[in-house]
């Protein structure tokens, strides 16, 4: 039973995680239609500058508060001078943008930082409670998780400019007919986004160690979760985060128990990865709009 609990606990720690993820990229989803698949990269980019800022002799918390700031400002100029041209270009060459700036924040991180593996601190510490359960910092990441959740929350639901982001992304014809400047919503939906993506790489950093590729399995983890959660809910993504977090450790679990009381190997560790891509196709065949999601019907 303790193993269980664990496990599930590990599980909420990591999903809190993917749930960040899928945030960023169902903001993204409804405002533009695209799923942004430089998001993981965007986020590994931004977790170096915290890194750097921590090098230069900054605490983890202003370091990381300096990465939010710079990577939302980041955000919007990609989408005011990279993808504000492509405004009605056709899907394949958004597509074709986003993976080019996958590869760009790739190898950008790669030539200025290199391809080793770097050590992260993690500003929570090492203790771990309930006789071993849960560790410090698997409490921190989901603590920051839902304390960034809730401010998001506040600002979508009782702020003027959050809600004028939110008619924007609904509807963006209707909005400009009250007065909402839609395209500057835009550019603030991508740099929330990518601030949200740099919160994300700060708290799993500690875990997967930071190098070039960290945020490629957790790119797939959000997807999956945004996926099943809903990709047109944000509150949807961030239960369907949480979700696949905890699946993919109790699969891994009870596969491991399998193979201990019946000798014999049917999934363990090495196929969470393959557990969430597995969730993916199901979600997509059975409930293509997710658990939340709305089916959106258009008139043609």
């Amino acid at each position: 039973m303790e193993q269980l609990l664990q496990q599930i606990a590990s599980g909420l720690a990591s999903g809190a995680i993917y749930a960040c993820v899928a945030l960023a990229l169902v903001m993204i989803f409804t405002a533009t239609d695209h799923l942004n698949f430089a998001q993981g990269e965007m986020a590994m980019f931004s977790t170096y500058l915290c890194w750097q800022f921590m090098q230069s002799g900054l605490g983890f918390w202003t370091a990381l508060a300096a990465t939010v700031a710079l990577s939302f400002l980041i955000g919007v100029l990609i989408e005011r001078f990279i993808l504000r041209p492509l405004a009605g270009a056709s899907v394949l060459s958004s597509v074709v943008v986003f993976i080019g700036l996958l590869a760009i924040f790739h190898s950008l991180a790669g030539g200025i930082w290199s391809h080793t593996i770097k050590q992260f601190p993690s500003p929570f510490p090492s203790t771990t409670l309930g006789a071993g359960i849960i560790g410090g910092h698997q409490i921190g990441m989901v603590a920051v998780t839902l304390v960034m959740l809730g401010l998001l929350f506040s600002f979508f639901r009782f702020t003027s400019l959050g809600l004028a982001m939110r008619a924007a992304a609904q509807n963006p014809v209707s909005a400009r007919l009250v007065g909402v400047r839609v395209d500057w919503m835009l550019a603030l939906g991508w740099g929330l986004a990518a601030a949200i993506g740099a919160v994300a790489g700060a708290m799993v950093a500690p875990v997967v160690y930071l190098e070039p590729n960290m945020m490629t399995s957790v790119l797939l983890y959000g997807f999956a979760g945004a996926l099943v959660g809903g990709i047109s809910s944000p509150g949807g993504a961030v239960f369907g985060g949480f979700l696949v977090g905890v699946i993919e450790n109790l699969v891994a679990y009870f596969g491991n128990l399998t193979e201990k009381l019946f000798g014999v190997y049917v999934i363990g560790n090495g196929e969470k990865l393959t557990v969430a891509l597995i969730i993916v196709i199901t979600i997509l065949t059975l409930k293509p709009a997710g658990l939340f999601g709305r089916v959106i019907t258009k008139r043609v």
